[in-house]
């Protein structure tokens, strides 16, 4: 199938060679996944992970729903057919096929109230977090759903210096080998946190810059302020690449923020500065060659995935834009890769919904903001 890229406007060609540069280039694909069972559907989707067989996992909050207008079929009594919340946690196949769901309460852990983020570390395990008022706990389950621990309890008190529970986590991340969990903590505390991913044992933590933590509240973010020397909440993502650098979503602060795994402060990246409220860097994921050469980042305020060179942190181009359309987002929230390049995002918010953008090889930048990567209709 041709490819199409939308969008205005032209990205300037490399100026010492005269070529263009190139990025990845991505598909929507309309049709994945397949229809929910059940009159299931999905509330505010706010996580996505790839095991090692290319099966996706999704989580969903089951308490976003508008009953009236949404979930008819789980009102008491019923007004209609449909629809029901999904559980918590779906499994798909790489075809989109729904095969696995489970999640929610239960007397051996402590569900969170308000679900936020979903990772799949080396072992395919399923590790979540949560952002509600209460959540100060992680929990790790089998792919199949059987739970295997918790950290923390719920409960306590917003602390960025504290070794014994978590301030509402966003996310969870994992190194290579999968011995060191990497937590972006979070939507109470102002902090990374590293784990033994094991046993759940508290290795190190540090702020903004590599200092150390201070939750002074900070006010609103401006642009024409200087740079903040701790990380407003939320901090949302943490992530390792392979070659012993870690990426951290300081989203309020419209950055990006590179260490060294042992807290040592690298360099930032600004991303539309400009952004103010939810901020613009909501998550990131890396392409799957082995030199991890591209990272995308989702901008859950601008509608948008950035494609970044993730060694110099040039952007590159774009792709999406404000919609209900595929290809387009309402409120891209988490972003994951499987094993082919291909890109999987999930919507918060009203957009409530998982898709599927089909790598397609490596192609000239022709333009910064390609709109929609909409397949081409075959001209008849």
């Amino acid at each position: 199938m041709a490819i199409l890229l939308m969008g205005a406007g032209t990205f300037a060609v490399d100026r010492m060679s005269g070529s263009q540069p190139e990025a990845p280039v991505f598909e929507v694909d309309p049709f994945w996944p397949m229809p929910l069972p059940n009159h299931w559907l999905l509330g505010s989707a706010v996580g996505v992970g790839v095991d090692s067989r290319d099966h996706v996992f999704v989580i969903h909050r089951q308490g976003s729903f508008n009953e009236r207008t949404e979930i008819g079929a789980a009102a008491v009594p019923p007004t209609g057919e449909c629809c029901l919340p999904a559980p918590n946690i779906l499994e798909f196949d790489p075809e989109g096929n729904l095969v696995n769901a489970w999640g929610g309460e239960s007397d051996d852990y402590d569900w969170p109230t308000s679900n936020h983020g979903l990772t799949v570390d080396p072992n395919d395990n399923i590790w979540i977090g949560g952002n509600g008022r209460t959540d100060s706990h992680i929990l790790k389950f089998t792919r199949d759903g059987r739970f295997l621990m918790q950290i923390g309890l719920p409960n306590q008190e917003a602390n960025s210096n504290t070794t014994a529970h978590f301030g509402r986590v966003a996310k969870i991340s994992f190194d290579a080998s999968g011995n060191e969990a990497y937590v972006a903590d979070g939507y109470g505390n102002k902090r990374v946190v590293v784990l033994d991913a094991n046993t759940g044992e508290f290795l190190r933590y540090w702020g903004a810059y590599g200092n150390e933590p201070d939750d002074t509240d900070l006010g609103r973010y401006n642009p024409d302020d200087p740079p903040a020397q701790q990380f407003r909440n939320p901090v949302h993502c943490a992530e390792p690449s392979n070659d012993g650098l870690l990426y951290v979503c300081d989203r309020p602060n419209d950055r990006i923020q590179v260490f060294q795994t042992d807290g040592t402060f690298v360099t930032e990246k600004f991303i539309a500065p400009a952004t103010l409220g939810d901020g613009s860097t909501w998550d990131i994921a890396f392409s799957r060659d082995p030199e991890q050469r591209f990272m995308y980042v989702a901008d859950g305020k601008n509608m948008k995935i950035y494609v970044l060179d993730r060694r110099s942190l040039e952007i590159l181009t774009t792709f999406g834009d404000g919609g209900r359309q595929p290809g387009q987002f309402f409120a891209v929230h988490s972003i994951a890769t499987d094993s082919r390049g291909n890109i999987f995002t999930t919507e918060t918010y009203e957009g409530k919904r998982v898709q599927r953008f089909v790598y397609r090889g490596l192609g000239p930048v022709t333009a910064m903001n390609q709109g929609a990567p909409w397949p081409r209709r075959d001209s008849n």
